[in-house]
């Protein structure tokens, strides 16, 4: 495992990162604005995308339904090979890599004639975002220092979440006044400025770091393993591990649950109040509102039990979705927004506490791995969800299958905090200790 290192004592910088504040972490704040510029180009690539193949092509609702399959199969098949080559290879070029091709992709999705060469880019452009994702956990996790890891998966989520609000808001905008091909551009200007970025941070060096078992990668000869060998390591690593195991498989259930209605909200409310559009708009802001609310909060906290973090997150979301579905035409727009709010929270307390974890809970040398094959899971889930979410609605109508989605997570976030003891036993964010360079304790739950 190899861990960044800029000077000749790669020890004294870890000594020294502990004690300096998460602003004053020049490779996490690089990292960060990275981020920040890739994510909101994104929402604005999203909008756009949207509606030129909607409403400027006409296209048919199966060819619109084939968007989101197209952009999940590349997580499917890579994502765990994702998350071993970031494991192995240099973290900084794999993501100034991923961005240049981006950039070349989105260029190329500006030109396309038709949905025929747009799935096909879509594909490829989402391929980059499975390789960019495990090497930007990898380096969060090697540049900050453990008791800041919580307050990095915040930021994050912050920016994730005010994305999500600001940046349909602005492209529709830009729509308006231009085109969505303008949209799209900005994502790629955006992209290429991420790169821009993170091009001080090429010249990183990296050195040896102990891997999960204590040993170097000289001793157990992981430097001279292959790709196959390392990647096999990361699934028998999520085995042995109860507290990540427990944390993917909840999340898969969690998340099954809430992506069989995530694109039903619109059959929803066609049904319930035909002649309000602009409902899905009032959710999805005060959604992203709620999550904006409790992740600023959550920032000033140094940990949060894992149960009551992901526990907490699925009762919210559940009791949110489940409340729509006991919306009628008679029901006032407020209670929309609120219910949109607790929605949000949830997701942003769900959100930050799983990302946080999966970096706490793992070593350096398997932060790649881990992240990928989570990626890849939820790539299948993302696949499965939607059609079984649209046949259920088929079958019973989107009210009734809004109160079971709801209630079903709702009971998966209550059985989660009540079980917290059983599932997570062992590990439980804590203070930090000088504990070495991995900074790993393990502590009961009291």
């Amino acid at each position: 495992m190899t861990v960044i290192s800029n000077e000749p004592n790669p020890s004294s910088i870890s000594s020294n990162s502990s004690s300096k504040s998460l602003w004053a972490n020049f490779r996490f704040m690089r990292m960060f604005i990275a981020y920040s510029l890739a994510t909101f180009g994104d929402w604005f690539d999203a909008l756009a995308i949207q509606i030129m193949v909607a409403y400027r092509w006409g296209a048919d609702p199966l060819i619109i339904a084939l968007i989101p399959v197209c952009m999940a199969v590349p997580g499917i098949l890579l994502g765990s090979v994702a998350g071993a080559l970031a494991d192995r290879l240099h973290k900084v070029k794999i993501m100034m890599i991923c961005d240049v091709i981006t950039v070349l992709l989105t260029i190329g999705i500006l030109f396309a004639p038709s949905a025929a060469w747009l799935l096909p880019l879509l594909a490829l452009r989402a391929m980059m975002g499975v390789f960019h994702v495990p090497a930007q956990q990898a380096l969060t996790r090697q540049v900050v220092a453990e008791e800041h890891l919580f307050q990095a998966s915040s930021l994050n989520g912050f920016v994730n979440q005010c994305s999500k609000v600001a940046g349909p808001l602005l492209g529709a905008v830009i729509v308006a006044v231009f085109s969505p091909q303008v949209c799209i551009l900005i994502n790629a200007c955006t992209r290429l400025l991420s790169g821009t970025v993170l091009w001080p941070l090429r010249r990183l060096t990296e050195n040896s770091e102990p891997s999960a078992s204590g040993e170097s990668p000289l001793e157990t000869g992981e430097g001279e393993e292959s790709l196959f060998s390392q990647w096999q390591k990361g699934w028998r690593f999520i085995q042995n591990s109860r507290t990540l195991l427990s944390t993917i498989l909840f999340g898969c259930f969690g998340l099954m649950a809430i992506l069989m209605i995530d694109y039903q909200f619109t059959t929803l409310f066609r049904e319930i109040k035909p002649g309000n559009e602009a409902l899905i708009g009032w959710l999805g802001s005060s959604a992203g509102a709620g999550a904006v609310v409790i992740i600023l909060l959550l920032n000033r906290l140094p940990r949060i039990g894992y149960g009551w973090g992901l526990g907490g997150g699925y009762l919210l979301i559940g009791a949110g979705i489940a409340a729509l579905g006991w919306v009628s035409s008679q029901t006032s727009e407020f209670w929309i927004i609120i219910w949109g709010l607790c929605i949000g929270v949830g997701n942003g307390l769900f959100m930050v506490t799983l990302n946080y974890l999966l970096q706490k809970e793992t070593p350096p040398a398997y932060v790649g791995r881990v992240f990928g094959i989570q990626n890849s899971l939820s790539s299948v889930v993302l696949v499965v969800a939607p059609l079984a979410g649209g046949a259920l609605i088929r079958s019973v109508g989107p009210s009734p299958t809004f109160q079971y989605i709801g209630m079903a997570t709702l009971a998966i976030g209550l059985a989660g905090m009540l079980l917290q003891r059983i599932l997570w036993v062992g590990k439980q964010p804590h203070p930090i200790k000088s504990t070495g360079e991995l900074g790993q304790e393990s502590v009961k739950q009291p």
